[in-house]
């Protein structure tokens, strides 16, 4: 995971380093994902999430489309 300060700075950098542009979040998102994804951990009878239950997630903190969709 790569840090930047705008849209145009990823922009610069996938043309740069000849990449294609993947998906992008905000540091809000990823923050209130952290959050979201190891709310339970420390409870020993929580299991490893489904890819719905996961995409449930996604879709919590605002993270839609293709990218994020882990089933089919």
């Amino acid at each position: 995971m790569l840090a930047f300060r705008s849209e145009e700075h990823v922009d610069r950098w996938c043309k740069l380093w000849r990449v294609p542009r993947g998906a992008t979040m905000t540091l809000e998102q990823q923050f209130d994902l952290a959050v979201a994804w190891y709310d339970d951990m420390l409870d020993p009878d929580s299991g490893r999430r489904s890819p719905g239950d996961a995409e449930a997630l996604f879709r919590k903190v605002g993270l839609r489309g293709d990218f994020w969709r882990l089933s089919e």
